[in-house]
């Protein structure tokens, strides 16, 4: 078994097809079969299911694929660092709870590199797809956030996952809302005077826990609640029907605009701590390649702007 080897199956999956990843690799598409096919062999397994049309992953082939990602990620991490990798298409991506200082990250990241050079992916997803996509090297990056409310559940997900946490601020919980909300020029919020709102969060999910919520304090008690998917859902909300939501605090004007504000939450004392530590997640024992240094660079660097 060969990197070649690795990366050629990679390709496979992630074109669904022989043709596609020929094209894709540059290399004859009897000559790709014809490395499967060798690689299937010395495995002993079928790492691919072959239709008209086209290939799907077997189980084994999905359990060898986890492996190569991580092995061939390493080896571009290592490439990169130390070797010529001039002639490699280098991959970056990040997945992420709905922060748009992790978007304001990535664009500056973006913006500093031949993009000619590089694929770049984000992802604003469910939590738990944050953790699954960095689990099977999907994203080299993850971020999210701990409480005193989700920290066991999350950090044994993680664990299981093969993924550590790493730290990058601690925010108390502000009031996310439109500068047009009635409550918008107050310097505190409390509960109670939320009651007539609705409170709006993102959809986790039919099955998912309460302990993958974005929102801090998700087990409150809210008189009315909406669910939506993405942020330009969720601000149009706010707009329209005077939504809010229960936030960090970071806001970045230059991506969402200036046309909303984050206001104190005051907490209540009985409702446990209001703290957010949001950091990122990574596979353990791994090293980051050049670009995620660097994108964990930018975040920091912004973070400490909003200090």
């Amino acid at each position: 078994m060969t990197l070649q080897q690795m990366r050629y199956a990679i390709a496979i999956a992630e074109c669904g097809s022989l043709n596609k990843a020929a094209e894709t690799l540059y290399i004859a598409q009897p000559s790709l079969s014809l490395s499967m096919q060798e690689l299937e062999r010395e495995l002993g397994i079928t790492i691919f299911n072959r239709s008209g049309r086209g290939v799907t992953l077997t189980q084994d082939g999905a359990e060898f694929l986890l492996y190569a990602r991580q092995i061939y990620s390493q080896y571009e991490s290592l490439l990169e660092k130390y070797g010529d990798s001039k002639k490699l298409k280098k991959k970056f991506g990040v997945s992420t709870q709905h922060y748009s200082f992790a978007v304001k990250a990535f664009v500056e990241l973006v913006k500093s590199f031949d993009m000619l050079e590089y694929d770049f992916a984000i992802r604003e997803t469910k939590t738990r797809d944050v953790i699954s996509d960095v689990a099977s090297f999907k994203s080299e990056i993850g971020i999210l956030y701990l409480s005193d409310f989700n920290r066991a559940a999350i950090t044994k997900l993680l664990r299981t996952a093969g993924l550590e946490f790493h730290h990058l601020i601690d925010c108390r919980a502000y009031v996310y809302l439109w500068s047009g909300h009635p409550l918008a020029k107050k310097e505190s919020i409390r509960l109670d005077e939320l009651m007539d709102y609705p409170c709006l969060s993102f959809e986790q999910g039919d099955t998912s826990s309460f302990y993958f919520a974005e929102e801090i304090l998700s087990t409150g008690e809210y008189m009315r609640t909406i669910k939506a998917n993405d942020r330009a859902t969720m601000l149009n909300l706010m707009v329209g029907l005077n939504g809010y939501t229960l936030c960090s605090g970071i806001i970045c004007e230059e991506l969402n605009g200036d046309s909303y504000i984050a206001v104190p939450f005051e907490c209540d004392p009985n409702a446990g701590s209001s703290v957010m530590e949001i950091g990122y997640v990574i596979k353990s024992n791994t090293i980051l390649s050049v670009m995620g240094e660097r994108y964990i660079q930018e975040i920091r660097k912004y973070l400490r702007t909003r200090a």
